[in-house]
């Protein structure tokens, strides 16, 4: 399996710490990528001391950790110790991809920036992950999720209007920033091959938001519509967000007209694609809150796992609103080897689960080749060779 993953051979230096980064370097493991984690000694990324056992965290195995870094190697080196600096400096000569998420300037500025390493390794790509990206007059601001998703806006149109401003309930700031470096890693390793050169990539964590907020932005961009809070409620369509069946709530999203008479027949309620306010879509928008009432009404009938097979049977988009756990519970996702389980490091009586990202090769899931690994648990392999200038 390994040969047929699309990065097998790619080696990444990973010098990134807590989420962002780490989670971008995942992404490339799972893709076959060989990720060298470069930590400081005897602290390593502060993920590691983060998360809700305090005992993990205490051996620097930290929940936050051990969900980001399975399958990577870890080599310990102080940036500043000549001798490090050489073996780094070394890694740096073979490396395909360098990966770092300090605030902008940092790494330059202790000799390591992408104009040196360039003249060291011209193949090398340079990835960095910043709240802010490298340029502009927020370039040094420290960042972390919470203050990207207040800056973008996104916490203005999570919630209803009696509790916004509401933080997004996962890092989704972090992970998209992630997700785009990743996707751009890969873009650059295939232009590679075309011109022979390493590119600089600066990733930006408040403008990759902002793209991925999708409409919310480009309504405002296109129309000069500012977004507002709607709560479960879909803007560009109705009846499309959460309903109340017997037993809880349900999703569904007729956002087509074929899908809302299906919806409604099957509730026994064909009369309400004839009534005018129901009729098409912009009217349905405008009396959401009557039209959500008759649905609900209906909908008492039987529970939201009926509703789900039946609807969905039909094409209309419904399912269940599940916990964390009931959804990785779920069927779907063992079928699809999801979730990989790995020896817990140096607890050998306990395992460990982490997830994939949702991607099968040649019809087989991407899974870790190992668990994350102990802090320095690779300094032989790396540093061995190497000697202090």
């Amino acid at each position: 399996m390994d040969d047929d993953r699309p990065l097998h051979g790619v080696r990444v230096l990973d010098l990134t710490n807590v989420l962002a980064g780490p989670y971008c370097g995942y992404q490339l493991m799972l893709l076959g990528a060989e990720i060298v984690k470069i930590e400081r000694p005897g602290e390593g990324d502060l993920a590691r001391s983060l998360g809700p056992e305090p005992d993990l965290n205490r051996t620097a195995l930290g929940a936050s950790f051990l969900a980001q870094n399975a399958g990577k190697k870890s080599v310990e080196l102080d940036l500043k110790d000549a001798h490090d600096r050489a073996v780094f400096e070394d890694l740096a000569r073979d490396a395909d991809v360098l990966l770092e998420n300090f605030r902008a300037g940092v790494l330059d500025r202790i000799g390591y920036g992408w104009e040196v390493l360039h003249r060291l390794n011209p193949r090398l790509i340079y990835c960095a992950i910043s709240g802010f990206g490298q340029t502009g007059p927020m370039r040094s601001a420290p960042a972390y999720d919470q203050i990207i998703q207040g800056l973008s806006g996104m916490m203005s149109v999570t919630g209803t209007p009696d509790t916004v401003p509401l933080r997004v309930g996962f890092p989704v700031c972090d992970t998209v920033g992630g997700l785009v470096a990743a996707m751009s890693i890969a873009a650059a390793l295939a232009g590679r091959t075309r011109t022979g050169k390493g590119v600089f990539l600066d990733v930006s964590m408040l403008e990759t938001s902002l793209s991925a907020m999708g409409w919310a932005t480009s309504n405002y961009l296109v129309s000069g519509i500012a977004p507002e809070p709607m709560g479960d409620q879909n803007a560009t369509a109705a009846p499309s967000g959460t309903f109340r069946a017997a037993d809880g709530p349900l999703n569904i999203a007729a956002n087509r007209q074929e899908q809302f008479e299906t919806l409604c027949r099957l509730i026994d309620r064909p009369d309400l694609p004839t009534d005018e306010r129901f009729a098409d879509r912009e009217a349905r928008k405008r009396n959401r809150a009557v039209l959500n009432e008759e649905i609900n009404t209906a909908l008492r009938r039987r529970t939201a796992l009926d509703w789900e097979r039946l609807l969905a049977g039909a094409g209309v988009p419904a399912a269940r609103i599940l916990t964390v756990a009931q959804a990785l519970e779920l069927d779907q996702l063992s079928e699809r080897g999801f979730v990989t389980e790995l020896p817990f490091p140096g607890q050998p009586r306990r395992t460990l689960r982490v997830a994939g990202n949702g991607v099968l090769v040649n019809g087989e899931p991407l899974r870790p080749p190992g668990p994350p690994p102990l802090l320095g648990e690779h300094n032989a392999e790396f540093t061995s060779e190497v000697t202090a200038p």
